[in-house]
């Protein structure tokens, strides 16, 4: 009966944090939506924002953001290639592997992700801070 309710409980726990998820990723999409971006857009921007090459660039290998990115490969390469068109990013090869890709802000990607910032983390701070002080 204790295993049972352990189960259960660690159920319980899991499915509250898929609705956390789903509720912060709904109002993420509707907060960036103003500024032509959902929530996975400006991830992937935030991602190459945190990046510095030894230039002062961000770049990051395409393999590198999908680990940091909760994406398959696909649905990347199809994400970056959107950003790409709207001069958010640019890919460029990787000099050490003509294999690899790099992915780079432009300066309009920059500055979309400097404007864009307050408001995401306002809606986490708000989100998440919601969730926790109702516990």
């Amino acid at each position: 009966m204790a295993a049972k309710k352990a189960e259960q409980a660690l159920v319980d726990q899991w499915r509250d944090i898929l609705a956390l998820h789903a509720r912060t990723q709904c109002e993420l999409d509707r907060a960036l939506h103003q500024h032509g971006l959902c929530a996975s857009d400006f991830e992937v921007l935030d991602v190459l924002a945190g990046s510095s090459a030894g230039d002062g660039s961000c770049a990051y290998r395409v393999q590198e953001v999908s680990e940091r990115v909760h994406l398959s490969q696909s649905a990347l390469s199809r994400l970056i290639a959107r950003l790409e068109k709207d001069d958010l990013v640019e890919r460029t090869m990787c000099p050490e592997d003509r294999r690899g890709v790099r992915v780079a802000l432009t300066a309009k990607g920059r500055g979309l992700h400097r404007d864009v910032l307050p408001l995401q983390r306002a809606v986490l701070t708000r989100m998440l801070t919601a969730d926790l002080s109702s516990r």
